[in-house]
């Protein structure tokens, strides 16, 4: 596990019928997100925006975010709509992900 890895938090903060996964870095103000919607039923979601600030950049925190979007649709049985251009990207990289893909 890289440094990087162990001082990043992640949370999930449910907001109306979306939410949002949150990246708190130890020492830094700027916090990284991962925004997501309801995709119409229950069991899909649409990842909507994925945002790092410049300031954190650079350390993984985006990958980080999506792996905690991943662990909770594994864990909660929904799938995942990539809206996102860089969750795309990471589907696209983790063809053992299909199954997740709405």
């Amino acid at each position: 596990m890289s440094d990087t890895e162990t001082s990043v938090t992640i949370t999930h903060h449910p907001h109306g019928k979306g939410g949002k996964y949150i990246a708190e870095i130890a020492g830094e103000s700027a916090t990284g997100y991962l925004e997501w919607e309801p995709g119409g039923s229950d069991d899909v979601r649409v990842a909507t925006h994925t945002v790092v600030p410049k300031s954190i950049g650079g350390r993984g925190i985006a990958g980080l975010l999506v792996d905690a979007l991943i662990a909770d649709a594994r864990e909660e049985g929904f799938r995942i709509v990539p809206q996102c251009w860089y969750v795309e990207k990471k589907f696209d990289a983790n063809p053992d992900w299909a199954d997740l893909r709405a």
